[in-house]
């Protein structure tokens, strides 16, 4: 990983190369092991390397294409590196001594903007033109690395973490409150507003374009319905390992045979830990696995349809493989209250969750503790591998087909454990008006949708965000959703991560990597019609199918 800042400045001031390089020494904590800067004139650009790859040993950044116009800085791992270089044409050597950034570079300069569409992998970079004077900023398609910026009178800014931004005077330290206020309210992070007043951030899926005259952004990553004819499920299945084992594959690089893994009771977790240890078992590598669970002595009772300790079927998954090591996280003594100010300066904004921070703070201490330096987890899995196909409900009331409607419910009921009431929340509750959903839910199940029961936002403030939200088609009433496809998109962009990926390398040297939010996985699942993933009544019907199959 790298942090990466730059400065550009339009004002005439004096050549900006003091001013970055305070900016990078600003984020030193998320770059130890190599610093190098490059300036021209009123632009400068420089990059603090934290060595996870073996290819980093070859990392000069700020490097410039072969004709001298372009120079780029990077945050960068390629999953596809392999084939990009065959693509580009590259000689098995010069692929193997290139560092990512250097193979990013030439994709860059070979096919523009395109290039990001060929991308699989997790990135942020910078890229100066300097025979079209445009400088353009770009993120992967789910925010895995950060990238801030400010617009100020006379110059623009770049810095991987807002605390690069913070080292010019120019840029005061204060809050975006609004931004602020979204969050406590538990609203989905919405265009470019960072939690800093006065930067931004570039969006996940986005570039942004930069030239003295302004600033344009655009959205590159659009996926379309899949229109391709409807496949046998045993394909979607062996379609759907093919994937998860190339996208896990090419995150084990750099592990040095020893990888972390978040595991929990869940399928998620379990996939991307098992893959993981069947991959690694040739050349004699492991896994350890951690999973979060209850302090000693705990004896509290159980949600319906819930369990408070993962650890027996954790146990369980790690038992299949004798190249698992398990290690149960007891945390329960620790408070929330604890952490909150080193996690802020890590990771440069608020945590959403401070009680789920306490068991994850636990796990990367424990990883550090045993040398770890890859963090394997499923957070994507619930929208790709295990997606719960439910919204096929709707789908089947909207086209009409009441039939294979009651069948599916009928199914549900039977199969999955659900009650008729879930099946008719989930079929007819997307269309219904928020306010009779909220009064549904009051009734039946005792819930309230007042937001001061989990938050000590000012009414005053959370009446201004509820016109907020209804501008932006959200509602606090959580409706399922008629549209499945859009659901998902939108659930992938809601949260942006890079901050804390970032801040988890810094405070504890594990770079977290999530195979199921790997691009090529991402658009196969997303491919793949929804009543494969709800078959038979029974829900993730594909991954079950290949569990079963794999036993």
């Amino acid at each position: 990983m790298s942090a990466i800042a730059g400065l550009w400045r339009f004002d005439g001031r004096p050549e900006p190369a003091a001013d970055c390089a305070r900016m990078l020494a600003s984020q030193e904590i998320y770059g130890p092991h190599d610093l190098r800067q490059w300036s021209e004139g009123p632009l400068a650009m420089g990059r603090r390397l934290f060595r996870t790859l073996p290819e980093d040993v070859h990392d000069r950044q700020p490097l410039q294409s072969r004709d001298g116009n372009l120079t780029l800085v990077a945050d960068v791992r390629l999953n596809n590196r392999d084939e990009l270089t065959a693509a580009l044409g590259m000689a098995p050597d010069h692929a193997r001594q290139s560092c990512d950034a250097a193979i990013l570079l030439e994709c860059l300069a070979r096919w523009g903007e395109a290039a990001l569409d060929r991308l699989s992998g997790d990135f942020a970079f910078a890229l100066w033109d300097a025979r079209g004077q445009r400088l353009l900023l770009a993120r992967d398609f789910r925010g895995q690395r950060p990238l801030h910026y400010h617009r100020g009178h006379g110059f623009f800014a770049f810095a991987s973490m807002p605390k690069g931004l913070h080292a010019l005077a120019e840029i005061p330290r204060e809050p975006d409150e609004r931004a602020v206020c979204e969050l406590l309210t538990l609203m989905p992070q919405h265009g470019t507003r960072s939690f800093f007043k006065n930067i931004e951030r570039v969006e996940s899926a986005s570039c942004v374009a930069v030239t003295r005259d302004g600033v344009s952004i655009r959205r590159y990553w659009n996926p379309q319905r899949s229109s391709a004819p409807r496949r046998k499920t045993e394909d979607y299945v062996e379609g759907l390992r093919h994937h998860l084992d190339q996208a896990t594959q090419s995150m084990l690089r750099g592990a040095n045979g020893a990888v972390g893994s978040h595991l929990s009771a869940g399928f998620d977790s379990s996939a991307v830990t098992a893959t993981a240890a069947r991959l690694l078992a040739p050349s004699g590598g492991k896994v350890v696995a951690f999973t979060s669970v209850p302090r000693e002595g705990y004896d509290g009772a159980d949600m319906r349809n819930r369990f408070g300790d993962e650890g027996p079927l954790a146990a369980a998954t790690a038992a299949m493989y004798p190249n698992i090591e398990h290690v149960l996280i007891r945390s329960g003594h620790l408070s929330p209250l604890d952490g909150l100010d080193r996690q802020f300066f890590l990771y440069d904004r608020p945590v959403l969750n401070p009680c789920n921070m306490v068991w994850s703070d636990a796990i990367n201490q424990a990883a550090r503790t045993r040398k770890l330096t890859v963090m394997l987890n499923g957070q994507m899995g619930n929208m790709t591998v295990s997606y719960s196909g439910l919204p096929l409900l709707p789908e089947l009331l909207r086209a009409g087909r009441l039939f294979q409607l009651w069948r599916t419910g009928s199914q549900l009921v039977a199969h999955s454990g659900m009650r008729w009431r879930g099946v008719f929340a989930n079929t007819f509750g997307p269309f219904l008006p928020v306010a009779l959903w909220q009064w549904l839910n009051t009734t039946f199940t005792g819930a309230t949708w007042d937001i001061s029961e989990y938050t000590a936002i000012r009414k005053e403030r959370a009446a201004n965000l509820a016109a907020l939200a209804h501008e932006r088609d959200l509602d606090f009433g959580y409706r399922p959703w008629a549209d499945g496809f859009a659901m998902r998109l939108w659930v992938m962009r809601r949260m942006d991560i890079g901050n804390f990926n970032k801040g988890a390398l810094a405070g504890w040297g594990v770079d977290r990597r999530d195979p199921l939010a790997d691009k090529r996985l991402v658009e196969y699942c997303l491919s793949i019609p929804t009543n494969v993933y709800l078959d038979g009544g029974v829900q993730r019907a594909g991954l079950v199918a290949d569990r079963d199959h794999r036993r």
